[in-house]
Formats: C-alpha cells, structure tokens, sequence
C-alpha cells in the first residue's frame, strides 16, 4: 500500500464554519449475564511476549503500529513508541494535558488530541507543534504525507503540515443533527484519504480537501434521529483496494477504495469495528454473536453464539485466526474459517478498548486500566 503524496508546494489553506453537535449513547441499566466460558482444548500455541503499564486509558486512546513500532498514550498524556517485538521504550515523551484521542502515526511524526481540542505532533519524539480546533475529537488522526489529518466528533475534517503545523485545508459537509461519540472511520488507501461521514464513506484528495467520491454502506432506519443513526465505526479495516467498515446499529459493508464504488452491505446492527482478511470479513454484533461475511459478496460463511454479551472489542484478523478481547480481559483466537476457538489468553481482568493492533508476528491489546499485553500466537 502505497503512502499520501508529499505536500505540494503552496498547498491550498481551508477555513470552514463549525456546527457542534453531540451524542450521548446511553447504557441499559441492567446488562445480560455474559455468556460463560466454555472448556476447550487449544488448537494453536501463543504466548506473552511483552508487557507494559500505562496510566488509566479512555476509549480514544487506542494503539497504532508502524515500520514495527507500537505507539500508545493513556489519558493522562504519556506518550510511548515501542518496538514491537520486544516493548522496548524507543522513545517517551509527556503532553502536560489529558488525552482525549490518539495516537496517529508514521515513521517520523506521531500525534494526539487533548481533552482542550488541541492537536499535539512530536517529531522523533520532540515536541513540534500545537494547534486549537473548535470542537472536540474521538477518532485518532492519520499522519501521512507529511500532513496529518484529524476528524472532529462534528466530522469535519482538518488537514495540517506535519512539520509546522499550518492549516492545509477545512472540509466540512451537510451532517445529520446527532453524531456518534466514538471512533469514526479516518484512513487511506494509496493516494485517496478516507473519511467516514454518517454511513457514507468518502474518498477525498488529501491535496485540496475536496471529495472524489461518495459511498453509502447503510441505510439508516428509524422513527427518530436516535433511531437512525448510522456513523461508520472506525478502524475500517483494508485488504488491497477494498475498504470494509461497520455503519453503527445498522449494517456492515465493503466499498472499492480506488473506484470509489459500493462491493456489498448486510443490514445487522453492531457498535464495534470489523476486521477482515483477504477472503471473509468479521464481527460482533450487539449482543456479541460473531459472523464472518464473504469479502467478496458479504454471504454469511458462519456464525456462533458462544461468546455472547462478553463486551467484545473490535476485530482483527492474524493469519488464519481472528482475535477478539472481552470485558473481562480475555483474548479469544477463533478459527477464521469456521469460528471454533482455537486459544484463549488472559490479561489483568479488566475490559479491552477499541481494536488490538498488530505489527508483524506480534499482536498488541490494551486494557482500560493501561495495561499494554503483547501476544505472539503460532
């Protein structure tokens, strides 16, 4: 996959106008009992390879990996790049400020957004820049191209010079009156920046901010705003030119990153974000029943029940097992081909936030009380 360009000599500054907009998304009081664990016998080895202890982590702090490093920051604004093999601290650095979303990241230039809406870049590791947005950001930002881009919780999208921070360009659009509080879809694939706008996902010119295309991967439903609220629930998750994602309460679908051109969409309703492979795409529902979609035409290859109401992550797939974390700090590896368990492996006991993170052979998940467990499965 290739990266964004490199800025352009002059490139265009945006300016936009800011509507806030809020969503609170509310808990029933009384949960079902999660399912409980079934004996197994493994079917696969792995083991912890690494682990780290950060400070209390919010469910925008979540993990990156790049050219084999981890980045991860806790709410409290420690800052870390670590060698994916082995955790060892590369580099550290402390913003002074609470984290509300991060880390974005590439081989030179990391970044988050604090609690007070400011967008923080380290370069190497050393402070560069600091910038206010009018409103307040959930989604990790994208650093490529020597700009980085961050999607405020109103999704209008800011791009600025990774170097010195000058505000590149404003693309903001027509939105519906509410917008999820959690992760949306920020990504790219080759020259074309990723935008998740309500269930549309967009392919902009990561240049100029403008729109190259335009795709819907749900259609939402419903009596009332509530009802139909359908934001694409990030990370997506790419395999060559195809881009899948879940649409919030509504649908899972795949979109042709280059042709800007809708492959398939299954109305199912679900809060976490997909995974996938080249051949099936995964997730949980919202009761926590698992499926795994056809990449190609988003067929239904199987389903299980086994893992209901345990608070599921998100989804990633290695190799020929998708991994999924729960709210009591388990990591399940299922087989990809037909969901049976293959292995399961315990943390601290506490839930696991937004999507594990893998770099190479090593597979990295992150607990919301900071613990860092690196796991390698053979």
């Amino acid at each position: 996959m290739g990266l964004l360009p490199r800025l352009p000599v002059g490139a265009a500054r945006g300016a936009g106008l800011l509507v806030l907009m809020a969503l609170l998304v509310g808990c029933a009081a009384d949960k079902p009992t999660p399912t409980a664990l079934e004996t197994y016998a493994p079917k696969i080895a792995g083991r912890l390879v690494w682990q780290a202890q950060l400070g209390r982590m919010g469910y925008g702090m979540v993990a990156v990996a790049r050219d084999g490093l981890f980045y991860v920051a806790s709410g409290d604004g420690d800052l870390r790049a670590l060698k994916a093999d082995t955790g060892e601290v590369i580099w550290r650095n402390q913003a002074g400020t609470s984290i509300a979303a991060g880390v974005g990241a590439d081989a030179r230039f990391a970044t988050l957004v604090s609690r007070d809406n400011e967008v923080i870049t380290y370069d190497n590791g050393r402070e560069a820049w600091r910038k206010r947005l009018p409103s307040g950001v959930v989604t990790p930002p994208v650093v490529a191209g020597e700009r980085v881009f961050v999607m405020s919780v109103d999704r209008v999208v800011h791009a600025f010079d990774a170097i010195d921070g000058r505000r590149l360009w404003v693309l903001q659009r027509p939105g519906d009156a509410l917008t999820l509080s959690q992760a949306g879809v920020l990504t790219y694939v080759g020259n074309t920046l990723l935008v998740g706008q309500g269930p549309r996902l967009l392919g902009v010119d990561p240049t100029k901010g403008t729109v190259q295309w335009d795709v819907p991967l749900a259609t939402p439903r419903g009596s009332n705003e509530v009802e139909r609220l359908a934001d694409l629930i990030g990370p997506a998750v790419r395999v060559g030119d195809r881009v899948c994602a879940r649409a919030f309460q509504a649908a899972v679908g795949c979109a042709d990153a280059v042709r800007g051109a809708q492959l398939w969409t299954r109305n199912v309703g679900g809060a976490q974000a997909v995974g996938g492979d080249a051949e099936r795409v995964y997730g949980a529902d919202a009761s926590d029943r698992i499926s795994a979609w056809r990449a190609s035409n988003g067929d239904v290859l199987w389903s299980t029940e086994k893992l209901l109401y345990r608070g599921l992550s998100g989804a990633v797939a290695v190799g020929p097992v998708v991994v999924f974390g729960d709210s009591e700090g388990y990591v399940h590896f299922l087989s990809g081909a037909t969901g049976e368990q293959q292995l399961r492996l315990p943390t601290d006991g506490k839930p696991i936030l937004g999507t594990p993170v893998v770099s190479g052979n090593t597979l990295l998940v992150v607990t919301q009380e900071g613990g860092l467990f690196a796991f390698r499965p053979n």
